[in-house]
């Protein structure tokens, strides 16, 4: 269980990265110190269990926080510490109107909750909640911005026709003034048309965020011969991001697979997880998630990343995802288990590997907790 922080020097020893490094990371006071091949110093070494890879802390890029609002709701520590994920991102679950309930909620939490704040000011209250354009106010998204810099990292807008209906492209015009305004980096969900992707992707700019992106549905970013469509391509070389929120119904390894075969790379790994779907999956977990791209043939490096290094720049934290000194003493502490698995996607086909990963124990902050 979670012990309290100490003010001496705490010590893992001789453990190994993920590059297959074996180091001893000092830190105190929830900050890496020192990172270094035999350190000579004291320290109150923490005993972590045997044959674990540590990564910094897994950073959650999408998923849904906020246990008010059904079916897209969850506790934050239940989808975060407890599922080896130390930071959480919630992707609009909440927007104006009820920021002030999930900031309190968030502070009262183990994990490190932050958020993409929805441009409609009710939040996913109700599931078409850009259909009505009197919901979004630029003015209450600057309010909130300003009250909460440290916790509203981001804003939202979900742009598939059961969202926005007769609003069509106009919630996305203003989410990007809105955007524009506050200096915030905008993540846009994509689904179902209309909009259409083709009209969604120009609209985005550096540093804007694509989540879903290797969804299975009609409108998503490849054609009929499984090649990315020319906006994609124009979209990568402006320097939109692109999140795999895997979900309920977004994440497809056939299109995956177009995407590795036309070298269209994704920038983030994320679960677009909450209650329903952690619990009945496809989603599960993050280490589920990670392992389907393993299955997929992405090396070890390059899904931690996606969970670490990546998510915190996206996001403008360098005090999260590394491991250097002066970065956030967060930890995440897994295992690459020798034993066939079965995966499943979001239309239910299956993908079946001999490795999986499994967290062993987190480090939040300097506080250790044991999985099992």
């Amino acid at each position: 269980m979670f012990g309290e922080t100490k003010d001496m020097r705490q010590l893992l020893k001789n453990v190994t990265l993920v590059n297959g490094e074996k180091r001893d990371i000092v830190f105190q006071d929830g900050i890496i110190v020192e990172i270094t091949e035999d350190y000579q110093g004291s320290g109150d070494i923490i005993q972590t269990p045997l044959d674990c890879y540590v990564s910094p802390g897994w950073i959650d890029l999408h998923t849904h926080a906020f246990p008010k609002y059904p079916p897209y709701r969850a506790m934050p520590d239940e989808i975060g510490i407890q599922t080896g994920v130390t930071t959480v991102v919630d992707a609009g679950t909440c927007g104006a109107d009820c920021i002030d309930e999930f900031y309190q909620l968030a502070e009262n939490s183990k994990t490190r909750v932050l958020a993409f704040l929805n441009i409609s000011r009710i939040g996913l209250k109700e599931i078409n909640e850009l259909s009505n354009l009197d919901n979004i106010s630029l003015e209450a998204i600057e309010k909130t911005v300003k009250e909460y810099p440290n916790f509203v990292i981001g804003l939202k807008a979900r742009m598939s026709a059961s969202v926005v209906e007769s609003s069509g492209i106009e919630p996305l015009r203003m989410a990007k003034i809105a955007s524009e305004t506050t200096g915030l980096p905008l993540m846009v969900h994509i689904g179902s048309a209309p909009p259409k992707i083709e009209d969604i992707l120009p609209l985005l700019d550096r540093g804007d965020i694509v989540t879903h992106c290797f969804n299975g549905k009609s409108n998503n970013m490849f054609d009929s011969d499984g090649l990315p469509i020319p906006e994609l391509q124009t979209a990568i070389e402006r320097g939109v991001a692109l999140d795999i929120g895997h979900g309920t119904a977004s994440f497809s390894f056939d299109v995956a697979k177009q995407a590795r075969e036309a070298h269209i790379q994704f920038d983030t790994i994320s679960t677009d997880i909450y209650n329903g779907n952690k619990e009945n999956g496809p989603v599960f977990d993050m280490a589920t998630t990670l392992s389907k791209f393993l299955a997929l043939g992405y090396s070890l490096p390059d899904i931690i990343r996606a969970v670490t290094e990546k998510p915190a720049k996206l996001i403008h934290r360098n005090d999260l995802g590394q491991m250097k000194p002066g970065a956030v003493a967060d930890f995440t502490l897994f295992r690459i288990v020798e034993e066939e698995k079965t995966f499943i996607d979001s239309s239910g086909k299956t993908l079946t590997f001999p490795i999986h990963l499994q967290v062993k124990a987190v480090i939040r902050g300097g506080e250790y907790f044991e999985l099992g």
